[in-house]
């Protein structure tokens, strides 16, 4: 290949067409349990509100309740992956290689977002979110008023143990468990201006992408984390006590668990456990198909 600017503009657009291809190949999996948020500067800062209070009758003038805000908040950082071409392999038409080298960046661009996501929940037991408690914890505070004030009682939403942790979430809502927080969108570049020092130097061309996005905590209440093993009953267990969550002065948030979210090794287990009809004894099993099990290499 004579190496001139509209051959290397010819490149530029296969490699960003074998870019795409690999992007449109990895389905998103982290939309399954996470919400992305655009953010607008360096970092996001979310002032949780306690509950919205419960309807009344209204008689009279309105009544505005103060409502109790806690500040969390979710730094952006920058990520990136590049490849380099060497001016050579172009000249002689060995470039072939290259195509599913862009590929593979494309497949990797949208799986990243999952690689941060998902690990969010094995680190929940040791992680703060917005009440300032670990996300997975036993002692959530919970006050007696919609305002957050009055007499303060603990919920948990974890099972403690010391085996591989297996999550049940509720993903029904807006606003999901977790939060996929993006400020850059993923853009395919190239350096090949000859006139470019670096180009000039090493005789390579450059091909790379790069993001600003982060991830971080929502809502404990739509999430359980279980330390213990993935069984029938202590199944049953983290879905009753999910259904109990309430909110500040007692108003039931509904919550209802939907996904059972657990490492690959334990996938045969969860599946045992929601789609068989029948219990070893024959009984009918009360939690068929009641969750959908997504089992992901990225806990």
């Amino acid at each position: 290949m004579i190496i001139t600017p509209s051959s290397l503009s010819a490149l530029m657009v296969g490699f960003r067409k074998n870019f795409q291809d690999g992007l449109a190949m990895t389905p998103p999996e982290h939309e399954r349990v996470a919400t992305t948020i655009p953010s607008t500067g360096k970092s996001t800062t979310y002032g949780w509100l306690g509950k919205w209070p419960k309807f009344r009758e209204w008689v009279g003038d309105r009544v505005f309740k103060d409502m109790q805000a806690h500040s969390y908040s979710i730094l952006n950082k920058k990520y990136e992956s590049s490849v380099s071409v060497g001016r050579d392999e172009i000249e002689d038409d060995e470039i072939g290689v290259y195509g599913p080298m862009m590929m593979e960046m494309g497949q990797a661009t949208s799986a990243f977002p999952s690689e941060l996501v998902f690990p969010l929940l094995t680190a929940g037991f040791a992680s703060l979110c917005y009440d300032g408690q670990f996300f997975f914890d036993t002692d959530h505070p919970v006050a007696a008023n919609v305002d957050g004030t009055g007499a303060v009682t603990t919920v948990s939403n974890m099972q403690a143990g010391a085996l591989t942790p297996w999550f049940l979430l509720d993903t029904s809502r807006v606003l999901k468990p977790l939060i996929y927080q993006l400020r850059r969108a993923p853009a395919f570049a190239a350096l090949t201006d000859p006139k470019d020092e670096q180009v000039f130097m090493t005789d390579t061309y450059r091909y790379g992408v790069d993001l600003r996005a982060n991830a971080g905590y929502g809502f404990w209440q739509m999430a359980h984390g279980s330390k213990i093993a993935l069984t029938y009953d202590n199944l049953w267990a983290a879905y009753s006590a999910m259904r109990a969550f309430k909110s500040d002065g007692g108003r039931p948030l509904n919550i209802k668990p939907n996904l059972l979210v657990v490492p690959t090794s334990m996938e045969k287990t969860a599946l045992d456990i929601v789609d068989k009809e029948f219990l070893a004894g024959g009984e009918s099993n009360s939690l068929y198909k009641k969750f959908e099990v997504l089992a992901t290499s990225w806990l």
